[in-house]
């Protein structure tokens, strides 16, 4: 399937896009040292987040969708050198609004919740 979004985003902060389906995409994030927040090597929650959002804009797959807003649960920490996968899968449909399911994992559930989006009739950045 072609991907039609977030075509630039870059593999090494938010992940590579692994898996895409209508309505469903995965994405893997390999942590590295730039991600880490702390001498115990506590990978910045932010990373993981990204490529949730990843996930959540390529399961809509539409040029112009964007993130609304989220509602997500951080369940566990990742720390340095885990592999992330990131899932998100399209759980309702309401005309321009998208709701996506998201959850990511390492071994255990570290972030979980729902992603929704929107997509304008033009890219955001257009005049």
């Amino acid at each position: 399937m072609e991907i039609k979004t977030h075509m630039l985003a870059d593999k090494e902060l938010l992940g590579e896009v692994v898996e895409v389906e209508e309505g469903f995409a995965k994405v893997m994030l390999k942590t590295s040292q730039k991600m880490v927040v702390d001498k115990l090597g506590l990978v910045h929650g932010g990373f993981t987040f990204g490529a949730a959002d990843l996930a959540a804009m390529i399961a809509v797959n539409h040029p112009n969708v964007v993130l609304h807003r989220a509602e997500v649960r951080f369940k566990a920490p990742v720390k340095n050198g885990e592999v992330v996968f990131a899932e998100g899968r399209v759980a309702e449909r309401n005309g321009r609004k998208v709701k996506v399911e998201v959850k990511a994992y390492t071994d255990k559930t570290v972030l979980e919740g729902f992603m929704y989006c929107y997509i304008p009739e033009k890219h955001v950045l257009e005049d």
